[in-house]
């Protein structure tokens, strides 16, 4: 996947201090000169893994392993693993140093009060912004009331004036195919906690990541094994920030 080259490309090397993979987010925390950094993805899993091969092939050891080698695990097969290396990038990016404090559906709502748009993922904040855009279509593997099914994205993308794409397609694996339908003058934004701050996606035609920075490490740790939903992680100490690239 080009979005991984992109982001393993000179990714800065660290010591793996710890890896959780909670029931629906997985926490890695690294230390390297920039101190102790932690990065979230989304916890994904095959129903088969209990019974076949294992979800992590080397679990019980990642914490020995060097930092970079963790991140490669988003070539891995296993979605779970692919979570874990996802998360190690997110631990090894840079902080970024112009980024605004401001939720993902705040910056849809302002960026799209005229426009439509199509968002890829039921996110909690779909109620939220329905009235505050002219259009707005949801795409979801498991559609709710109100949502469309993922296969109808090749028809209803191409419409859209901004795609937002849950950050979550990188770890099944459907972001280059759902990205490849978009109009070119479409603004395009990758949006939730699995999202890399990172600004060369910008390269890619991507305009605005919104994505999370952890600030209270031990706490959220505890909170992702115990089984957190992102409500519960993000009080635990976790900003949403949205960081958008320079015309």
């Amino acid at each position: 996947m080009v979005v991984f080259d992109l982001l393993l490309e000179n990714l800065p090397d660290g010591k793996v201090i710890s890896v959780d993979v909670g029931l629906f987010w997985t926490a890695v925390v690294v230390e390297n000169e920039r101190g102790l950094r932690c990065g979230l993805a989304a916890t994904h899993h095959r129903s088969d893994h209990e019974h076949a091969q294992p979800a992590v092939s080397e679990a019980g050891g990642l914490h020995l392993w060097r930092a970079l080698d963790l991140a490669h695990l988003v070539r891995a097969p296993s979605p779970t693993e692919v979570a874990i290396g996802l998360a190690t990038i997110n631990a090894l990016l840079p902080e970024p140093t112009h980024k605004a404090i401001l939720p993902a559906e705040e910056y849809i709502a302002r960026q799209s009060s005229q426009g439509r748009v199509a968002l890829v993922g039921h996110f909690p904040f779909v109620d939220w912004l329905r009235p505050r855009v002219a259009q707005l279509w949801v795409l979801e593997l498991e559609p709710r009331p109100g949502d469309y099914a993922a296969d109808a994205a090749a028809e209803i993308i191409p419409q859209a004036d901004v795609l937002a794409i849950t950050s979550s397609t990188l770890i099944n694996g459907t972001f280059e195919s759902l990205f490849a339908l978009r109009r070119q003058d479409a603004k395009v934004m990758l949006l939730g906690p699995s999202t890399p701050l990172s600004p060369r996606l910008f390269d890619l035609g991507i305009q605005v990541l919104s994505g999370s920075l952890v600030r209270e490490i031990e706490a959220v740790r505890w909170c992702v094994r115990q089984g957190g939903n992102f409500r519960q992680v993000k009080r635990q100490g976790v900003d949403l920030v949205t960081l958008e690239a320079t015309p």
